[in-house]
């Protein structure tokens, strides 16, 4: 039975699952039904680390019984496919997506995003191979405790991920997550395994924000300790010093938020950087 299963995997789950496939499975279980906006608030505000937070995740949900175990299983086996088998979890019948149709991808990507190859009139090049292996990181905060609901974000979130599924990325998706979680993305996104192939990667953050940083969910003015992530620590993550499988390649940071002393809407800044 799936809860039973979750109790004899509970351990290694608490040791070995990463905190951004955390935040995804409290996601999916919401949008599941499984876990009500208390359950997740409590999960996410009351454990401050990793651990604590898949503890709490994996003992709620166990409690729950067979089908609520069930869907976390195989939002599990979605998420993270590896640390599914190494658990040894069984594998129920989710429902698979249509599979994508095969793009060919253009000779050249037809426009000068990266350093030139050769010579001045070069266009960075793209192969059957790295077209395939092209990877996008989405970040969208929604959702804020104690800033304005960004009314329209879920539309731009379905717009961005199509446009970017459009153009053949794979696209890493998170939505709602403190400024921590944020940097944490990055990590895991700057070890992705698709890098080493890639022509080319995309990086898309919309929240609210101020001067060089971007809110987390749980940002409120005057703290002396703001749930914010600076922006100059995507360059850090992404860099060659950090993320050498990048080097030389076309990175393009697209960043929507507002800036200054407004949080409000009205102060939009779409940034977009190629290095």
């Amino acid at each position: 039975m799936a809860d039973e299963e979750l109790r004899r995997a509970r351990k290694k789950f608490v040791e070995k699952v990463s905190e951004p496939v955390i935040i995804q499975l409290l996601d999916d279980l919401f949008d599941d039904e499984v876990l009500n906006d208390g359950e997740v608030n409590s999960i996410r505000q009351k454990n401050a680390c990793a651990d604590d937070k898949a503890r709490a995740l994996i003992d709620t949900v166990r409690r729950k019984g067979k089908s609520a175990s069930r869907k976390m299983i195989d939002h599990l086996l979605c998420r993270d496919a590896e640390l599914h088998s190494e658990l040894s979890l069984s594998v129920g019948q989710p429902a698979q997506p249509e599979p994508p149709r095969e793009q060919e991808p253009p000779t050249t990507l037809g426009i000068e995003l990266g350093p030139k190859k050769q010579d001045k009139d070069s266009i960075y090049p793209v192969t059957k191979d790295s077209f395939k292996s092209r990877v996008a990181l989405l970040i969208t905060n929604i959702k804020f405790r104690h800033l304005t609901y960004r009314k329209g974000a879920e539309k731009d979130e379905e717009n961005m991920e199509k446009l970017l599924t459009t153009l053949g990325y794979e696209v890493v998706k998170y939505t709602n997550l403190w400024g921590k979680e944020i940097d944490n993305a990055l990590t895991d996104f700057s070890k992705h395994p698709k890098l080493k192939d890639t022509d080319s990667v995309v990086v898309v953050v919309m929240s609210h924000g101020k001067r060089g940083t971007i809110c987390g969910i749980d940002w409120k003015k005057d703290d002396k300790e703001p749930d914010e992530f600076p922006i100059d620590n995507i360059f850090k993550h992404l860099g060659s010093e950090s993320c050498p499988a990048l080097l030389d390649k076309p990175k393009v940071i697209i960043i929507q938020a507002c800036r200054g002393g407004d949080t409000s809407l009205s102060q939009t800044l779409t940034k977009q950087i190629m290095y």
